[in-house]
C-alpha cells in the first residue's frame, strides 16, 4: 500500500464485480495467516468489499502481484518448538487520518514463532 495515498471510499468509481472482489479479498484473508507481510493492505481493502470500485481492485492486484514478486516469505511452524510465550501491543490513539478513530494492534510468540495477532480499528 502506498503510504502518501491511502485508499479511499471512491463514491462516484466505476463498479466492479462484487463476487469477484470478495473472492479474491477471502482468498487473501485466508493467506494471512502465513503471510504477515500483507495483513494490514489486506484488512484495508476488505473495508471497501461492500460496494467496491476499480481503484480497489487495484489495490488489491497490487497484492498478488507483490506475492508472485515475493514467494518465499511466508512463516514454517516447526513441531519441537519450547513452550516460551511472548507477547507485544501498540495503540495508536486518534491516528486515523479519514476518520480519526484509533487503532490497537498487538501479537503473540510461542518462543521465536507468531502464533496470534489482532489488530483492530
Amino acid at each position: 500500500m502506498e503510504t502518501q495515498k491511502p485508499l479511499l471510499k471512491d463514491e462516484y468509481g466505476e463498479k466492479v464485480d462484487v463476487h469477484m472482489c470478495r473472492s479474491m479479498i477471502g482468498s487473501l484473508m485466508y493467506l494471512t495467516s502465513s503471510r504477515h507481510d500483507i495483513m494490514f493492505a489486506v484488512c484495508v481493502c476488505a473495508r471497501y468489499q461492500v460496494n467496491p470500485k476499480v481503484s480497489h481492485l487495484h489495490a488489491v492486484k497490487k497484492i498478488f502481484r507483490y506475492l508472485k514478486g515475493q514467494p518465499k516469505l511466508g512463516l514454517w511452524y516447526p513441531k519441537d518448538s519450547s513452550f516460551d510465550l511472548v507477547a507485544y501491543t501498540d495503540s495508536d490513539y486518534a491516528g486515523a487520518s479519514l476518520d480519526r478513530k484509533s487503532t490497537t494492534g498487538g501479537c503473540q510468540f510461542l518462543r521465536c514463532r507468531l502464533i496470534s495477532w489482532q489488530c483492530k480499528k
